[in-house]
């Protein structure tokens, strides 16, 4: 009669080969060092997974489960916004209008929720990115990276489309520049031992993607405009001795 598994020593398997993946790569792994980090022997890892590869698997399988789950959800909220208040434009972030602020707030929230998940996965991720060379894994994290650099591009050329102007930026540019920033921090994330600030990170995203990118040639609204220093005459009395340094300051009576 064959010895049931431990569900505890799974979970302590998982653990350590994550980090054992993260330092050494999927080639360079070894069960012995995953088994000897959590007290196991290799009886008990063979009970669970059939090889490293089959345990590495199914990580990165849940993992790609998971993002999709989370992509879907966003996809699910941008409609839902868009049926209910349209989409902002160029315009709405002009003027910081509470369609955009709410919008903002929503596209931050689904970005913490990457971001989260991203934390929790962090060795994995690490591993995908510098320690699946050679494996089957190796494509892995370029075909998400590709299929979400699809996906922003669309939301950017949606969004500047449905504004009525055509994008300043190549959209494609634009889902590159993002995905790679993610990129990076997940790599980041890879060699950090406290856990950031994920939320501030999010806004930040978020807040980069929308108003880096506004149009160079929208107006302000009349309110900021009303408060821009170099409307007032003092301002354009400097900026006048700014460009003519030679002429004296005229004397006040």
């Amino acid at each position: 009669m064959s010895r049931p598994a431990d569900p505890k020593a799974r979970s302590a398997l998982i653990s350590a080969a994550r980090a054992e993946f993260a330092r050494r790569g999927v080639k360079g792994a070894r069960i012995g060092d995953i088994t000897a980090a959590c007290g196991l022997s290799k009886g008990a890892f063979y009970l669970h997974f059939p090889s490293k590869e089959a345990l590495f698997g199914s990580l990165v399988e849940a993992f790609v489960a998971d993002l999709e789950r989370v992509s879907q959800k966003r996809l699910a909220c941008l409609e839902h916004f868009r049926a209910d208040h349209g989409q902002p434009g160029p315009a709405d972030v002009a003027a910081r209008s509470e369609r955009y602020r709410t919008f903002l707030s929503m596209e931050a929230a689904s970005d913490l929720e990457m971001l989260e998940l991203m934390w929790t996965n962090r060795e994995l991720v690490t591993a995908l990115i510098v320690g699946s060379q050679g494996t089957a894994f190796e494509s892995v994290m370029w075909d998400l990276v590709d299929r979400e650099v699809d996906r922003i591009s669309r939301e950017f050329r949606t969004l500047r489309g449905q504004s009525g102007e055509g994008p300043d930026v190549d959209p494609g540019l634009f889902g590159s520049f993002i995905v790679g920033t993610y990129l990076l921090l997940a790599r980041r994330m890879g060699r950090l031992a406290r856990k950031p600030d994920l939320a501030a990170w999010s806004t930040g995203i978020q807040r980069l993607m929308h108003e880096g990118t506004a149009p160079r040639d929208m107006p302000l609204p009349a309110t900021v405009a009303a408060r821009t220093p170099s409307s007032t005459p003092s301002t354009r009395r400097r900026h006048a001795r700014a460009a003519n340094p030679q002429r004296p300051p005229r004397k006040r009576p």
